[in-house]
């Protein structure tokens, strides 16, 4: 059989990342109906990389329409502390680069509103721009001006025909969610101003590698990213990095800053020690990439070890956080509704549904006191300290929380 494309530059994709096997859409959550019919799907969870941009990829066997339709769950406005980091960069961003009432700011993959808010309550003129109608309803009824669609050059082109001009445009853990990120990232240098600034914020791949996340791959994630893969990118597309951040979000992402190929932003420092960094770590080398199946297979023995003891010792195990990334670990797992008997959720969108593969009913955080679990399996481990700071009352009656990536740990 012959091997697939690169989906960014069409150079044949013949090695393996890691396989994950047949797992169904991490945020497909069941309604009862649905659980009883029986006719859940499941899809090939596969990733490979590309030996001539180092694009690390997931094979695509579901078409994009069908994960961000009108029943995506995913509000961004449900955590507090992403909320909080959206506010922060909107300060940040308004002083550095000096935007006010005649600036203009659209987000790409907007979601509910909860970054463009902070940028709105600032004075500064906003746009959305999402592909799922729910949520940008949510952004829309919050005052976030949103249009519904998904972004490419295509709309780009409508967009800017319209008068769409940005000084400042923001993707936030969307460059990995398209299929297509050519045709993605080629929208942007035509609604972006001639020294208008882009950002996109995204996990990166050392992280993933280095600390075995592999639980951050499911079917909408199609690009795992490193600064050497999105610079090909960009460049392909007459856009150029010119600064980076670090940051601590989703274990560990780059804000990168990047503008047109002739704009007046100068390459930073700390752009040039990312790359440096990358080249050491050997992300230029496909002998970096093999390997890691072995990795993610130690990470799996580690937390069935954990469920076999807590179970023949009688203890009762739940999970917090209905999140992508726990779905994907769960199913890898093969866990069941025997290992872990509930979990819990502050998002009603969730709640009363069952997690997809697993089945593992959804109810909302209050139910955990009526449970009363010995451990609490942290599944966002991203949010690990916000989590255990609002339910430390689980201590009460002896309950620990657990975190299962890099390895199985009952915290103290």
């Amino acid at each position: 059989m012959n091997a697939p494309a690169c989906r960014f530059c069409r150079a044949p994709l013949t090695t393996d990342f890691v396989d994950l096997g047949d797992q169904p859409l991490a945020n497909a959550y069941l309604t009862e109906a649905q659980l009883k019919a029986g006719t859940e799907r499941a899809y090939s969870l596969r990733t490979r990389v590309c030996g001539s941009c180092f694009l690390v990829q997931a094979d695509d066997p579901v078409a994009a329409e069908h994960i961000f339709d009108d029943g995506y769950a995913y509000f961004s406005s449900y955590s507090p502390s992403w909320v909080a980091h959206a506010k922060r960069y909107a300060e940040a961003m308004t002083a550095r680069f000096g935007l006010g009432p005649q600036s203009l700011v659209v987000e790409v993959a907007s979601n509910d509103g909860y970054l463009l808010q902070h940028f709105k309550a600032l004075g500064v003129p906003v746009l959305g721009v999402e592909p799922t109608a729910n949520t940008a309803e949510a952004a829309i009824e919050r005052g976030v001006p949103t249009r519904v669609m998904f972004f490419n050059a295509a709309s780009a082109h409508a967009l800017a025909g319209e008068g769409v001009a940005a000084d400042l445009m923001a993707g936030n853990n969307v460059l990995a969610h398209v299929p297509d990120i050519g045709d993605f990232v080629a929208g942007f240098p035509i609604v972006l101003k001639p020294e208008g600034v882009l950002t996109f914020e995204f996990p990166h791949l050392l992280n993933l590698i280095d600390l075995v996340q592999f639980d951050t791959i499911y079917h909408e994630h199609y690009s795992y990213l490193s600064l050497l893969a999105v610079e090909k990118v960009l460049r392909a597309n007459g856009l150029r990095p010119f600064d980076v951040e670090l940051l601590p979000t989703h274990g560990g992402s780059l804000r990168l800053f990047s503008c047109r190929m002739d704009a007046a932003h100068a390459e930073t420092q700390a752009l040039r020690e990312l790359r440096a960094r990358e080249a050491d770590a050997g992300l230029a080398d496909l002998a970096t990439y093999r390997g890691f199946t072995e990795r993610v297979e130690a990470v799996r023995a580690s937390f069935l070890a954990f469920l076999a003891k807590a179970r023949a010792e009688g203890k009762v195990v739940a999970a917090y956080g209905a999140a992508a990334k726990g779905n994907t670990f769960l199913n890898y797992c093969g866990v069941t509704t025997q290992d872990i008997v509930a979990s819990f959720d502050a998002n009603p969108h969730k709640q009363n549904r069952y997690l997809p593969g697993t089945h593992v009913p959804i109810h909302a955080p209050e139910r955990i006191k009526e449970i009363r679990p010995d451990y609490v399996v942290i599944m966002p481990w991203n949010l690990k300290d916000e989590i255990m700071e609002q339910l430390a009352y689980i201590r009460d009656w002896g309950g620990r929380f657990v975190i299962a990536s890099p390895e199985t740990r009952v915290l103290d």
